[in-house]
C-alpha cells in the first residue's frame, strides 16, 4: 500500500483543493477505513464559504462508507476487510457529557481562540471529522476510538442506501425524536433539504397523523410526499403561518421541526406551534437569532425549544442500519449525483450553487 492519498482539504473561504496527504498511522484504539463512499454536507458549505471555521490544510467531509483497512491493537469485535460505517459525530465517550447522557457532546465542547483560524470560541461537541481533524473526503480516513464508534454494514445494502446513516439521518431522525412526537400528532418540517426529509421520514416511524413540510422548492416538495409528507405548502405560493393556523382550525401544530438554521424558518416554525408545543431545532445557525414577543407568547406559551446534534456512536448506528435494512424507509433516492474523488471540487461548486435537482452526492475514491 502507498503511504500517500488524496485528499480534498479546506484551503482558505471558498476553496477547498484535492492535494495529496500521507496516510495516518493507526494508534491502538484507532481503525484506518478505506473510504468507498463519503458524500458533501450542508455544513462543509458552511466551512467552505468560511461560515464555520477549521484548520487550513484540514481533510474536510464527515461521512464515511468503507472497508477497515488496519485495526489497531487494542480495538476487538471487528476484522479488517469488513464494510463499516462510523457516525459524523465521534465521541470518545470518557466525557461527563457523554455519560450523562449527551453522547454527542464528548467535552470537547469549546476551544481558544486562534486554533483553526477563529476569533472567540467556537463549540465543537462531539464533531471530528472534518472539524478537529482529518476527515472523509480522502481515500482513507482514521477512526478514532474504533470499538465505540464503528458499525458494521449488513449484508446486501449497498453503499449509498447506508450514505445517510452517518449524518443527515441520525441528525434528522434526532429532530423527529426531540420534537416530543407522539401517535396523532400533527408536526410541521420547515426545510425539506435533506435534513428535513429525514426529519420527515422519522416523523412518520414515530406516529404523527399529519406531517405538513415547507419549501420552496416543488421538486423537494414532490419528495417530501415519498417520506412520508400528508400535506407540502410552497412558502412561495401562500402564508404559511396562516395556512398552517386554518389546517389546524386555529388549535396550531403539536411540534415544529426547522431544518434550514435561518432567522425566518426558526421564527415560522415558533409562530406555528399550539401552546405547550415543541420547536425542535436542526439548523446550523450562521448569525445570532431574535426570539420575537408575539411568537414566543411573552414566556407565557409553555413553549419548548429543543436544539440536536447528529447523535453518534455504534449503538446509533446500528438502530439507523436496522431501519434501512427492515425497509421501513428508502433513503437511497436522497443520493441523486454521483462523483469521483478527483472531481470533488466540480461536485462543490454543484452542491453549493444548488443546481440540477442536487439533494446529496455519492464520492468515490
Amino acid at each position: 500500500m502507498s503511504s500517500m492519498m488524496k485528499a480534498a482539504v479546506f484551503v482558505e473561504p471558498g476553496r477547498i483543493e484535492l492535494v495529496d496527504k500521507r496516510i495516518p498511522d493507526v494508534g491502538p484504539n484507532d481503525a484506518l477505513i478505506r473510504i468507498t463512499t463519503t458524500t458533501i454536507c450542508g455544513t462543509d458549505i458552511h466551512i467552505l464559504k468560511g461560515e464555520y471555521p477549521v484548520a487550513k490544510g484540514l481533510t474536510i467531509g464527515h461521512e464515511p462508507v468503507g472497508v477497515i483497512e488496519k485495526l489497531g491493537s487494542a480495538v476487538q469485535g471487528y476484522k479488517e476487510g469488513q464494510r463499516v460505517i462510523a457516525g459524523a459525530i465521534c465521541p470518545n465517550f470518557n466525557s461527563y457529557a457523554a455519560q450523562d447522557g449527551a453522547p454527542s457532546q464528548d467535552g470537547s465542547y469549546l476551544i481558544p481562540s486562534g486554533l483553526c483560524g477563529c476569533h472567540g470560541l467556537k463549540a465543537t461537541a462531539g464533531w471530528r471529522f472534518g472539524n478537529l481533524i482529518d476527515g472523509t473526503q480522502a481515500e482513507y480516513v482514521l477512526v478514532p476510538d474504533a470499538e465505540g464508534n464503528l458499525a458494521p454494514i449488513p449484508d446486501g445494502l449497498t453503499d449509498e442506501q447506508v450514505l445517510m446513516c452517518p449524518d443527515i439521518m441520525s441528525t434528522g431522525f434526532k429532530g423527529a425524536e426531540n420534537a416530543n412526537i407522539r401517535i396523532g400528532d400533527t408536526v410541521v418540517i420547515f426545510a425539506q433539504g435533506p435534513i428535513g426529509l429525514c426529519a420527515t421520514a422519522g416523523a412518520r416511524l414515530l406516529g404523527a397523523s399529519t406531517i405538513i413540510t415547507v419549501d420552496g422548492n416543488d421538486h423537494r416538495l414532490g419528495i417530501s410526499k415519498k417520506m412520508g409528507a400528508d400535506l407540502t405548502l410552497n412558502f412561495k405560493n401562500c402564508d404559511v403561518v396562516a395556512e398552517i393556523m386554518k389546517i389546524t382550525n386555529g388549535r396550531g401544530a403539536d411540534s415544529a421541526i426547522e431544518a434550514l438554521g435561518t432567522q425566518a424558518t426558526f421564527e415560522s416554525a415558533l409562530r406555528v406551534l399550539k401552546p405547550g408545543g415543541t420547536l425542535s431545532s436542526l439548523g446550523v445557525y450562521s448569525s445570532d437569532l431574535n426570539i420575537p414577543l408575539s411568537a414566543f407568547a411573552a414566556g407565557l406559551g409553555d413553549h419548548r425549544i429543543n436544539t440536536a446534534l447528529c447523535p453518534g456512536g455504534k449503538e446509533r448506528m446500528r438502530r439507523l442500519l436496522n431501519v434501512v435494512a427492515s425497509g421501513r424507509v428508502d433513503l437511497g433516492v436522497l443520493v441523486t449525483h454521483s462523483y469521483k474523488l478527483e472531481d470533488i471540487v466540480a461536485a462543490y461548486d454543484l452542491f453549493a450553487h444548488q443546481r440540477d435537482g442536487v439533494l446529496k452526492i455519492a464520492i468515490k475514491p
